[in-house]
């Protein structure tokens, strides 16, 4: 498998703020948001032995397999290796590959990112995090009705444009969106408010 990185940190987003959690960045990705913040590209071949060696390296359970877009490599043996090992398996993905049942029964939580308005695929969502750019925010609404497993976690996170002035109209709109549609809750990316990986 192509892995970016693996690393251990504090979740900055959605329900799972503040948690600790093993992070394994998948590289590579079928989409290209032109907002993405994360150099995912570059890559050293593991094997799942290998995975779950780095990740029962570190004390946090909460294992969370990030991108890049992970759904292009996970396999069900890479997720039954990580539950013998006794972790909680999370997945943060764009939703738009479809998974087998049995990935789904051995994914313990799924959060979705949509982008550009394109609707999930992927079978199961538990977690909903949009991400909201003022110069697009027709991109939200196809994404109100969607049903996922709780209802309680929805969440719209300011684009990070790179650009102090274009990111303090997103946080801007991206409160007001909420206040008005109170479905939805603020996520911050608060490991970049942190100074954390």
């Amino acid at each position: 498998m192509k892995i970016n990185e693996i690393f251990y940190s504090l979740q900055g987003e959605g329900r799972y703020t503040g948690t600790p959690a093993v992070f394994v960045r998948f590289a590579g990705c079928n989409l290209r948001c032109d907002f993405c913040d994360t150099s995912h590209e570059s890559f050293e071949e593991y094997t799942e032995d290998k995975i779950v060696g780095a990740v029962s390296r570190y004390p946090s359970p909460h294992v969370i397999l990030t991108g890049g877009e992970p759904t292009l490599q996970i396999t069900d043996t890479l997720l039954a290796a990580l539950h013998r090992s006794g972790r909680i398996i999370h997945i943060e993905t764009n939703g738009t590959r479809a998974l087998d049942d049995n990935m789904l029964q051995q994914l313990d939580w799924i959060t979705v990112s949509p982008k550009f308005g394109i609707p999930p695929v992927i079978g199961r969502i538990d977690e909903l995090k949009a991400v909201f750019d003022a110069g697009h925010p027709e991109f939200i609404r196809p994404l109100e009705e969607i049903d996922i497993t709780h209802s309680d976690c929805r969440y719209l996170q300011p684009c990070d444009r790179g650009d102090a002035r274009l990111n303090e109209v997103n946080l801007r709109e991206c409160i007001r969106y909420i206040l008005r549609n109170p479905r939805w809750k603020l996520s911050l990316q608060t490991h970049k408010l942190l100074g954390i990986q």
